[in-house]
């Protein structure tokens, strides 16, 4: 039973990783691509559910829904970003995102009083240490397209809005919160979409192939491989193996697509990989 359920959440990680890569392909706006995304990752879901004749708890999302709405329009916001991040640079976009769990944890401590070991303090200076070393601050970094770090941060705001939304949420089912959320996320991108005049010209075959494999595999059997393996892995496992997705990001942009990001951008990289998880192993731990 748990050998299964990490295997279907690796697949799910695995997936997440490789998004940027098939992003790269695409030819259609990052903000188009996030409206498809939501679109088919919940078409997919809502067939899953009515296969298994789960009724979806209408009650439960009444109740949740400024919250699911917010968190929607949070994860819309966080996709479009990091998809843009991701054109210019997949392993500095993704690592900057990643910085969201560390914010999360300060921000909890600010604003909810929320208690931080040593620990968890030393792995915020090692994060904010190796943001200052991804972005070049302490020397010339040419390798950083400052772009990444710009769309990377903004995607991380998303997250940490998504987060602190979800922590919120009460009495109910994951799939039915991911699917308010994906729907959220499109009502709040489309205008955009229709505004900025972002939806495609013409279709290719292969943007339009790869929009489809984003949406149905990327989201919808993702969210449903994530969501069912981690109620039975612990904690600490999901914490450990979550970090399989920004060193997969890592490892794609510069072995495929070439990326550079220099010495101290690679030190930097391992300082935040290793904060983040570091603070999700030391958490409510004295």
């Amino acid at each position: 039973m748990k050998s299964s359920a990490t295997l279907r959440y690796l697949f799910a990680l695995t997936l997440y990783g490789t998004i940027g890569f098939f992003l790269h392909f695409i030819s259609y706006s990052s903000e188009f691509v996030v409206l498809c995304r939501g679109l088919f990752g919940s078409l997919f879901i809502l067939l899953v559910l009515k296969e298994r004749r789960q009724e979806i708890d209408r009650e439960a999302i009444r109740k949740n829904f400024k919250l699911l709405f917010i968190s929607g329009a949070a994860l819309g916001f966080n996709w479009v970003f990091l998809f843009a991040g991701y054109r210019y640079g997949i392993a500095i976009s993704s690592l900057c995102n990643y910085m969201a769990p560390i914010i999360v944890v300060v921000i909890s401590a600010l604003v909810y009083k929320e208690k931080i070991n040593l620990k968890q303090i030393i792995c915020i200076i090692m994060a904010l240490v190796g943001m200052l070393l991804l972005i070049g601050i302490f020397g010339n970094n040419e390798a950083i397209n400052r772009r990444c770090v710009i769309y990377g941060s903004l995607a991380a705001l998303g997250f940490v809005i998504l987060v602190l939304c979800n922590r919120k949420l009460r009495d109910i089912d994951a799939l039915e919160k991911t699917i308010i959320q994906l729907l959220s996320s499109m009502c709040i991108v489309l205008p955009y979409v229709i505004l900025q005049r972002s939806l495609p010209d013409h279709f290719d075959l292969i943007s339009t192939i790869l929009v489809l494999v984003l949406g149905f595999l990327h989201t919808g059997v993702a969210y449903i491989c994530y969501f069912s393996s981690i109620d039975v892995l612990s904690a600490q496992s999901i914490a450990i193996l979550g970090y399989l997705e920004p060193v997969l990001n890592v490892v794609i942009g510069a072995i495929v697509f070439k990326e550079r990001i220099g010495v101290s951008g690679i030190i930097g990289a391992v300082l935040i990989i290793l904060a983040s998880l570091g603070n999700e192993v030391f958490a409510d731990k004295n």
